[in-house]
Formats: structure tokens, sequence, C-alpha cells
């Protein structure tokens, strides 16, 4: 890494608002700080919250980061779904959207471990190209299953047929995906929280140092590498 590229080395923690993309953010950061920076796992540009950026040397240690448990709360409009699951989407199917009961039933086989198709609109890849341009392109392709666990799945509020839901899930989990199994789309995702790290503390002028970061994931900085000492 170029040497002036390694400073500030730490973690910071960004509430991204709704438009950028997370790509966006982690330029905007490089700019302002003059550091190589990279993330522990992105958000939609729709989306709203929580990021993880690694500055500097910190960033050899995403992979410490990226495999934590997030928190979301999204709104999901159960009559309507969209072609990507989400707001920016267009309407494929209308209908009337379930009571209190039936929600509670679909709500219950989503907890716990669960395997779901991955959104078309997503940046896997399939025979070598992202999901996303082939969906843009109107190419149907059978998307694969991804496997991940729903620690909890609560409803917040329940009303006109839009439910605002609180979830702990696992890292990788598509929200949009748990939507659309639910019969409808996200029309707002806020992640509240990654790991030990909440959306409150967030604070773009503050750089988290290596090793306090690594000490609240339970983590020591022997056998991390030199970013943390």
């Amino acid at each position: 890494m170029p040497p002036r590229g390694r400073n500030p080395s730490g973690l910071i923690l960004v509430d991204k608002p709704a438009g950028p993309s997370s790509f966006a953010i982690v330029a905007e950061v490089r700019r302002r700080t003059g550091a190589r920076t990279g993330h522990a796992g992105t958000l939609d540009p729709f989306a709203t919250g929580l990021l993880l950026l690694l500055s500097g040397t910190a960033t050899i240690l995403a992979s410490c980061f990226v495999g934590l448990d997030k928190r979301y709360v999204t709104d999901v409009d159960l009559s309507a779904r969209t072609s990507t699951g989400d707001p920016e989407g267009e309407v494929v199917e209308r209908m009337e959207a379930p009571d209190a009961e039936e929600l509670a039933r679909r709500l219950e086989g989503l907890r716990g471990e669960i395997e779901l198709p991955i959104p078309a609109a997503s940046a896997v890849k399939i025979g070598g190209e992202r999901a996303y341009r082939l969906h843009r392109r109107g190419v149907e392709v059978e998307m694969p299953v991804r496997r991940s666990r729903v620690d909890a799945l609560d409803v917040i509020a329940y009303r006109d047929g839009v439910a605002r839901l609180d979830l702990r899930v696992s890292s990788g989990t598509y929200i949009r995906a748990i939507a659309e199994a639910l019969g409808g789309h996200c029309v707002s995702l806020r992640r509240t929280e990654v790991g030990p790290f909440r959306v409150e503390e967030a604070d773009t002028g503050r750089l988290v140092a290596p090793d306090e970061a690594l000490a609240r994931i339970g983590r020591t900085p022997d056998g991390v590498g030199e970013a943390a000492r």
C-alpha cells in the first residue's frame, strides 16, 4: 500500500442517506481523507443506515467485520410486488393485503434457518455477469438460493397493507428476499446495527482505532495484522 494511503487508519461509522450507492459513500470518504478506504458490507441505494468503512491500513481487517450479524427496520408493502423487490422497480402485481392473522402465519415460516432465492436485481454473478445487469436487459435466469438465519422478525406496526418490521439476521441476508417471500416489496429499509455497532454512533469525523474496533467484536490485535497495532 502506498505510504500516503496508509493513514488515517481505523473504522468509520457512516449513516448512509437514501440515494447514493455505498461505493459513492466510500469514494467520498476516500477523497476527504486521502487514505485507502473499503467497506464491510454494502446497502442498496434506496436503503439508509449504518455502513462500516475501513480506512488506511485497517482495510486488511475487513474480513473481521464483514460477517457480523445485522439489524434492520423495513416497511413492506403487502399490496404489491415489484420487479426488484424494492421501490425502484416496476409494479408487476397488485393484490389485496393479508389480514394480521395471515401476516403472522407468513412471518412464522421466515424465522430461524431459511433458504430464499437471491433477488434478480443483485450483484451476485450468474455465468460470470452481475445478475442486476442481466435483469436490466430483461434476461430471465434462475437465481441461486441462499441460506441465512433470521433470529428475530417482529411486527412494529401494520397499517393500510404496510408492515413495519424489525429484523435481526445473519450477514448476507437479503431483506428484499424476505419481503418478496411475504408477498410484497420493501418500501424503505434502514440498517440500525452491525454486530455491536449502532447507527446512533455514526460520525464520519470520528475514527475508531483498529484495536478498539476489534475489542468490541471480541477480537484481539494478535494474528490479524500490523494495522491493529
